[in-house]
């Protein structure tokens, strides 16, 4: 009897899909969650979806008074307005760059003292630091910009301290000088939540096979390099779904602490395109304006995920590959 050997043939992850249809019975039998998810989409529906329609009053010259019919449309007359403003141009680059500033801190400094807390075996310290270094995020950032603006006050720690270590002869203005306001910026957002965006990665590398760690010391690796080719490795995923989700606020630098902190003497270094809404379209009642703003940051938020979850794809089905 001749024996006939099958092969079977390797099956490309490109073409796995899910052969499991979507019928009357399924959704019968998962009708408790569909209910759960009622309020949930009716919420999503009227807070997100419906404003959508106020939109509209960024291709008019919108007058409260006036019914829809009445207003008078522009087209793209606003957008042609922000595109082409000095004022405009000037608060992009100081939003851009202090999420940039807040995005690469953030991420950085969340990582390291992840890592360096994972390393603390002594559960008490752990607690102890973790507690601390996250408590700042449940402060306002009106308390947390009183807090910054009394220690870079000439006569506050920062330089005294500063003066004490002979680091400098004078006090340094630090809220009166451009050149250092993205800065104290991104410092703010970073000893506000630092300890608070720890949790998730602590929550990763709760999740990491302990035998990881029993091979490398096996192999002999140190602390560092575990940390390096296992740790890592191991919340690499949580990385990039996080970097994700925070390059599609790439627009977002913030409100409070630019509109709290800054001043006439920095005006040119600490508004963003909240502030430059507030300014020149609410408090004036120019609402087309301040909805054209909106509008653009909105458009360059889903553009930039999309980009971001697309270059993240592409990587993950090149090491496929």
């Amino acid at each position: 009897m001749e024996e006939i050997a099958t092969v079977a043939k390797p099956v490309n992850p490109k073409k796995q899909h899910n052969n499991k249809r979507l019928t009357w019975a399924i959704i019968k039998d998962q009708r408790q969650l569909i209910y759960m998810s009622v309020p949930l989409l009716a919420y999503i529906i009227v807070f997100a979806y419906l404003p959508v329609w106020g939109w509209t009053m960024a291709f008019q010259d919108y007058k409260p008074a006036r019914s829809f019919s009445q207003q008078d449309w522009v087209g793209f007359k606003h957008f042609q307005f922000l595109f082409t403003d000095d004022n405009f141009l000037r608060v992009l680059r100081n939003t851009l760059a202090m999420s940039i500033i807040n995005l690469i801190l953030g991420f950085t400094t969340a990582i390291v003292l992840a890592l360096l807390l994972n390393e603390i075996k002594k559960m008490f310290w752990k607690r102890t630091v973790q507690t601390i270094s996250y408590l700042p995020h449940f402060l306002s950032w009106i308390i947390v910009t009183g807090i910054v603006a009394t220690s870079l006050a000439s006569d506050g720690i920062i330089n005294d301290l500063l003066m004490k270590l002979h680091l400098i002869d004078q006090p340094i203005m630090w809220l009166s000088e451009g050149k250092y306001f993205w800065g104290v910026v991104g410092a703010s957002h970073v000893w506000k939540e630092v300890g608070w965006n720890t949790i998730i990665y602590l929550a990763a590398m709760a999740s990491i096979d302990p035998a990881l760690y029993e091979a490398a010391d096996i192999d002999g690796a140190n602390r560092y390099q575990k940390m390096w080719n296992v740790t890592l490795p191991g919340i690499k995923a949580t990385i990039v779904i996080l970097l994700i989700m925070s390059i599609g606020h790439i627009l977002e630098a913030g409100f409070e602490v630019q509109y709290l902190l800054g001043n006439g003497l920095v005006v040119d270094w600490s508004e963003t395109i909240d502030i430059f809404v507030l300014k020149y379209g609410i408090a004036q009642g120019n609402y087309s304006l301040a909805t054209a703003g909106g509008i653009f940051k909105s458009v360059v938020s889903i553009t930039m995920l999309l980009f971001a979850n697309w270059t993240a794809k592409r990587l993950g089905e090149e090491r496929l590959l």
